[in-house]
């Protein structure tokens, strides 16, 4: 059987629903949750190891050598990526809203330490000017709400999206940088989502590619192709997964 990998996001969805549904320990649904909690909170500057979000997810325990420290929000934060990941799972095919982004925000950030602080407002839009890295600015937090909302219309005015545009989108929201803490996390968990919508295979940054991904984010505005290059090659990646786990079933 033939496939093209580019193109299978409804099919990669059902599997990982199904996956999930039957808790199937082999399989995509299984290689996603563990890779890309790791990854996209490794990017956001987690300590936990591959092992630590494995052992994490799989026993909801962290086997310690006893001489390393764990930090209670590097586990609080990837538990929390497990729920957010279930969650874009049960509403992968509804419109993108705010509501849906919000809740997300909500889920990857709720009982962390800084979410205890009286600036941050856990699954609403932030209220304190913030930075992308040190030196980015991001929009102020009074012109968030309509930034956002102008956003979002535009974005689904169309009912069908190619990949470029879901990368478009992800460029605007974390320009924007909405909430307080958690916005890589949460718009990459939304390009995920939209590209599954939009029977696009997802693309995954891994830790290694953080450096290509933040230039690219950086430089879109004069050079869209480095950004586009590193999810086309995020998007191989997870496809050569999908091929492997997959594609052997489908005869079955």
């Amino acid at each position: 059987m033939l496939i093209d990998w580019a193109q299978q996001g409804q099919l990669i969805l059902q599997h990982l629903q199904k996956e999930k549904a039957y808790k199937n320990k082999s399989g995509i649904y299984h290689f996603t949750q563990i890779h890309m909690a790791y990854n996209s909170n490794r990017i956001e500057g987690s300590r936990l190891s591959e092992e630590h979000t494995r052992s994490l997810f799989e026993t909801r325990t962290i086997l310690s050598t006893g001489t390393e420290v764990v930090y209670s929000d590097d586990i609080i934060e990837t538990s929390n990526h497990f729920n957010a990941f279930n969650y874009v799972l049960e509403h992968a095919n509804d419109t993108l809203s705010e509501a849906f982004i919000k809740h997300i925000q909500g889920l990857l950030t709720v009982g962390t330490q800084e979410a205890q602080e009286s600036y941050f407002n856990v699954g609403e839009y932030k209220q304190v000017p913030n930075l992308i890295g040190s030196t980015i600015e991001t929009a102020n937090p009074n012109d968030v709400p309509h930034l956002m909302t102008s956003l979002l219309a535009a974005y689904n005015e169309s009912k069908i999206h190619s990949l470029i545009d879901i990368i478009d989108f992800h460029v605007s929201f974390e320009r924007i940088h909405p909430f307080q803490n958690g916005n890589g996390r949460t718009g990459r968990l939304i390009a995920f989502k939209e590209c599954l919508r939009n029977n696009i295979t997802p693309f995954m940054i891994t830790e290694d590619m953080k450096p290509f991904y933040i230039r690219g984010l950086n430089e879109y505005s004069t050079e869209k192709g480095y950004l586009i290059d590193t999810c086309l090659h995020g998007q191989d990646i997870y496809s050569d997964v999908c091929k492997k786990l997959i594609e052997p079933k489908l005869g079955n």
